[in-house]
C-alpha cells in the first residue's frame, strides 16, 4: 500500500514544475521517502553538532594548505 505522503508530494512537485510522475518508479522513490523521514525523525533529539566540535576543527586544519 503506497504511503499517505505519495499524492501530495506528486501534486506538490506538479504544480512547482508542471512535471508529472513520470512513471512507476518514480512514484516509488516518492513511497520510500516515508521510511527515510521516520528513519530521520527516530533520530531527532539523538544529534547535535556539538558532540564532536574538536574533531571537526582538526579535520579543517588538516585540509589547511601550507602556508596559509
Amino acid at each position: 500500500m503506497e504511503p499517505e505522503l505519495v499524492p501530495p508530494t506528486m501534486e506538490a512537485i506538479r504544480r512547482w514544475s508542471g512535471v508529472d510522475c513520470p512513471n512507476t518508479a518514480a512514484r516509488q522513490g516518492l513511497a520510500d521517502m516515508a521510511g527515510l523521514i521516520a528513519d530521520m525523525k527516530k533520530l531527532r533529539g539523538t544529534m547535535v553538532f556539538e558532540d564532536e566540535p574538536s574533531s571537526f576543527e582538526l579535520a579543517l586544519r588538516q585540509c589547511k594548505e601550507p602556508g596559509k
